[in-house]
């Protein structure tokens, strides 16, 4: 099953297989926006799935997402082998991380300019969307301790609607929306 993800945010992420609306909220500054890769978990070079990022732009700046790129080969990802009910890394190997300079409501939760870990938890209706702090851990869900989840900035959950066609490759990709609002997509 591959799920769209989609709901209204603050200048607005929308997160799809599960989709979050991003919205700008006041306050800048300046945020290393370089993807973290953990080579001393698994090299770089040969990983099933590949590392990829999204840059867009929310109130003119930039906003970064890096993530790892999972690909199905045969199996049912999102409700399979990807449980629903269970906190995801949202992608393969590292945390799915954002970079932002400025602050932004995603699915509700007000996330200050900075660098964030983004998990998900899937399900058939909605997605629950996590902001962590904490973003040097491995990604693997047994490495989300007590410890990582005391350092959640909020949960905030977004509707889901499922696509009718196969996704071969975990996407996610950024929408302008006519209102100025950016929809982030999880395919």
């Amino acid at each position: 099953m591959t799920a769209r993800v989609s709901s209204a945010l603050l200048t607005s992420i929308t997160m799809a297989a599960g989709m979050a609306l991003i919205q700008a909220a006041p306050a800048s500054g300046q945020v290393d926006m370089s993807c973290i890769v953990r080579s001393d978990m698994v090299p770089v070079e040969g990983r099933a799935s590949p590392l990829d990022s999204v840059t867009f732009r929310v109130a003119g700046q930039e906003v970064k997402i890096c993530y790892g790129r999972p690909s199905s080969r045969g199996r049912t990802m999102i409700g399979g082998r990807v449980p629903f009910g269970k906190v995801w890394r949202t992608g393969a190997n590292e945390p799915t991380l954002l970079r932002t300079p400025i602050a932004l409501s995603i699915a509700g939760v007000m996330v200050p300019a900075g660098t964030y870990s983004i998990y998900t938890v899937p399900g058939e209706a909605e997605w629950e969307i996590i902001v962590n702090r904490s973003y040097s851990q491995w990604g693997q869900e047994g490495f989300y301790t007590d410890e990582v989840r005391a350092q959640e900035v909020g949960r905030g959950k977004v509707a889901s609607e499922r696509t009718d066609s196969h996704v071969e490759t975990f996407t996610i990709r950024a929408e302008d929306l006519s209102d100025g609002n950016v929809q982030v997509i999880l395919l």
